[in-house]
């Protein structure tokens, strides 16, 4: 069977998302020798970093499939209004073509296959930058029509997708994400902890979230509860708020000011992929009270280290984290507050959480993924 999908997400470098859910699937793809997979990518205007990017696929695996003479951005635009086709710039010659993020162009070849991710765009557009909205707004309903089958990644998004779209469940599959347990592990070891803390300037115990710095992740209730703890304890943890800066990213840092607790907070930036685990191991816990989740991955990656978790009981993410965390009202900063005291003074619930979180962690791996992907392509060229 030949698979083709849409490379562009992968020619990022800094992958966060739904490019590192792209990146992974694709290194489990490149270990199955059954299929034959094509990375398709327009190169025109793209720089030299991100073509080395996409090429360094080619290294396990992967076929490339280059358009060199037009560009991806512009394809996008025209083909929002103009059904110009796919297969005018990468051929019809494919079984499957899988398309990692939403779409699905006119007049690809094959079967077509879209992972929708989650349905933010609908249930919270305030939460997205004017950019992402409108592009979905053009051209998801047409993307779902065009797709043989639909992809998401939990029962939660299926749900909603049904919803809004009228899909038959039938047309649905589910995958639950995985995460790496090479590298969110429990046996990190002191001096790596150190090294990585150093490196942030955190000289003490602290609390983490990792993600994105944006108005869904509700990190300003992180602070609100964090701040209440403050008032009920002389001695606490540091906050770490570690990722880059997204959309709408400025009020978060105006509401530590707000608090004068600039001297207990500490903003990491981007964190390479390789600190993300030592980060997450060496956390008292992790804390992530998304307002709105597809699926949550840094939580699971988090009880993978052991660590306990804070996390929302909405969305997806008690269908991910299960009982194995604390879940709060993510509208409520008092339960967020709660929780940080709990695991503070709680060994018992602590160790539990630790213990049980870790285990439940382990069902989650990329090659399940990868392999419900690949059962549906088989079932769709069956038909």
């Amino acid at each position: 069977m030949k698979i083709a999908f849409d490379a562009q997400l992968l020619k990022e470098k800094q992958k966060t998302g739904i490019g590192m859910v792209a990146e992974n699937i694709v290194v489990e793809f490149s270990k199955n020798k059954e299929h034959n997979f094509f990375a398709n990518y327009f190169s025109f205007g793209e720089s030299q970093e991100n073509i080395s990017e996409i090429k360094k696929y080619e290294k396990i695996g992967i076929e490339l499939n280059e358009c060199k003479w037009f560009n991806n951005m512009i394809y996008r635009l025209i083909w929002c209004v103009f059904p110009v086709p796919y297969s005018l710039f990468f051929g019809k010659k494919t079984d499957i073509s899988l398309f990692f993020n939403y779409y699905v162009p006119p007049f690809a070849g094959g079967k077509k296959i879209t992972i929708v991710h989650d349905m933010v765009c609908m249930d919270c557009p305030e939460t997205m930058n004017f950019k992402t909205k409108i592009m979905l707004k053009l051209t998801l309903k047409k993307s779902i029509k065009r797709a043989d089958k639909i992809i998401t990644i939990s029962e939660f998004s299926k749900r909603r997708i049904m919803k809004y779209f009228n899909v038959e469940e039938s047309k649905i599959a589910v995958i639950p994400l995985g995460i790496n347990l090479n590298i969110y592990r429990n046996d990190y070891i002191k001096e790596e902890v150190q090294n990585v803390c150093n490196k942030f300037g955190i000289n003490k115990d602290y609390f983490l979230y990792l993600g994105t710095l944006e108005p869904r992740k509700n990190i300003e209730r992180i602070i609100d509860g964090y701040y209440k703890l403050t008032q009920m304890i002389s001695d606490v943890p540091l906050l770490v708020l570690a990722g880059k800066k997204g959309w709408l990213f400025e009020s978060i840092f105006e509401t530590v000011k707000k608090y004068n607790i600039e001297d207990k907070v500490i903003f990491t930036g981007y964190v390479p992929e390789k600190d993300s685990p030592v980060l997450m191991f060496g956390a008292k816990a992790f804390v992530f009270p998304s307002l709105y989740e597809g699926f949550g991955i840094p939580p699971l990656e988090a009880m993978a280290c052991g660590t306990p978790v804070i996390t929302s009981n909405s969305t997806s993410l008690p269908e991910v984290v299960g009982n194995c965390g604390i879940l709060v009202n993510p509208m409520k900063s008092e339960e967020i507050c709660d929780a940080f005291f709990k695991l503070l003074n709680d060994a018992e619930l602590y160790k539990k959480l630790s213990e049980t979180g870790r285990i439940r962690a382990e069902n989650f791996t990329w090659k399940k993924a990868a392999d419900i992907v690949l059962k549906v392509c088989e079932e769709l060229v069956k038909r």
